[in-house]
Order: C-alpha cells, then sequence, then structure tokens
C-alpha cells in the first residue's frame, strides 16, 4: 500500500521531469523549429502535458519555466528575440513569461472543467488542442500590444504585405501556428492520457 505522501512524491518527481523536458527543448534543436515568421515552439507540449496530468498550478510552473527559457532565447539565441529585447527589455519579459504562465494555468482549468462535464474522453484531445492555442493568442496579443507600433514590427508587416493588424497577425502565425497546434493535439493527447492514468492508478493502489 502507497502513502499519500507516495503519491505527492511521484507528482512531484513526474514535474520535476517535464520541467527538465522544458529546459532540455529549450536549449536543443527539438524545441523550436526556426522559421522567418515566429518559431514553431515544441515546448508547449510538455507544459500542455503537465497541466492536463498534474493540474492547473503544476501547468503555470511549467509555462513558467517555459516563458522564462523564451527570454533567455532574447539573449542571442534569438534573432527576434534580440530585437524584442533591444526595444523595450520590460515588456519582451513580459510577452515571454506572462502569456506561458496564463497558458498552462488555463489548459490545467479547461481540462479539469471538461472531466467534471463529463467529457472524459475529449478532454484530452481538446486540452491539447487549447494549450497551444492560447499560446499564440495570448503571445501574440502582448507582442501586438507593446511592440506593434515599432519599426522592427512595421518593418515585418512591410515585408509580408498586410496592410492591417489582423493580415499581419493571420502571416506571422500562419503555418506554423497549425503545425504547433496539430502537433501538440496528436502527441500532447496521446502523451498526457497514457500518463494520466498511470498516476490515477498509483492513486487508486495508496488508497488500497
Amino acid at each position: 500500500m502507497r502513502t499519500k505522501t507516495g503519491v505527492n512524491t511521484l507528482k512531484l518527481t513526474q514535474l520535476a521531469l517535464l520541467t527538465a523536458i522544458v529546459l532540455l527543448m529549450a536549449f536543443t534543436p527539438i524545441g523550436y523549429i526556426k522559421t522567418f515568421g515566429l518559431e514553431i515552439s515544441l515546448i508547449v507540449i510538455p507544459v500542455t502535458i503537465g497541466a492536463i496530468v498534474l493540474g492547473p498550478a503544476a501547468g503555470a510552473f511549467l509555462g513558467g519555466v517555459f516563458g522564462i527559457t523564451s527570454f533567455i532565447q532574447c539573449f542571442g539565441l534569438s534573432a527576434f528575440g534580440v530585437a524584442l529585447l533591444a526595444i523595450n527589455p520590460v515588456a519582451t519579459f513580459i510577452t515571454c513569461l506572462i502569456p506561458r504562465i496564463l497558458m498552462g494555468w488555463l489548459t490545467g482549468l479547461i481540462f479539469k472543467g471538461l472531466r467534471k462535464s463529463g467529457l472524459k474522453e475529449t478532454a484530452y484531445p481538446i486540452a491539447s488542442l487549447i494549450g497551444p492555442i492560447l499560446n499564440t493568442v495570448f503571445f501574440m496579443t502582448s507582442l501586438l500590444a507593446f511592440f506593434y507600433r515599432s519599426d522592427f514590427i512595421q518593418g515585418i508587416a512591410d515585408s509580408f504585405g498586410s496592410k492591417n493588424i489582423i493580415q499581419f497577425v493571420i502571416a506571422m502565425v500562419g503555418i506554423n501556428g497549425l503545425v504547433e497546434a496539430a502537433t501538440c493535439l496528436i502527441i500532447g493527447a496521446a502523451i498526457a492520457r497514457a500518463l494520466d492514468a498511470f498516476v490515477k492508478r498509483n492513486a487508486r493502489e495508496s488508497r488500497a
């Protein structure tokens, strides 16, 4: 029989493992797919998995780790981030961090709400899809709020031929957002479902 402490230790171990995966992905080529527009970030996958399996607080924590590593990228690792940092360091920090924390937290809350409403099976793919969508929406909202009028972003908009903010968002996100969402939906949902079943099985054994 496992104790409650044993279950909590298991969850902390899983959180530590997911944190390590986020850090590994952030500083190796597997975390970001470089493109001309926004980078396709695969780090949203372990954040979403953590939010689903371990809850909103864990999702917010993992999102925070993701955000911090994203900000670190601005110091020479990402040309886009370097440009933003040169324009406004504080706004760059907010844009990197807050959207990711909110994404992880809200993904966990949405998953819990779906499960409580009886959508047990569809909760996994829906939450896995919502994670990257929220990440893109929050990040773009912050980016537009702080940087849209900057010469840097206006230069990108001109290169896309964007005549207004909606055209710019579509051009900036484009295929990247679809790839990010589809990848998280397929991989994230499968892993989250299996890991969640493992956690719940261990929790039941601890109460036996």
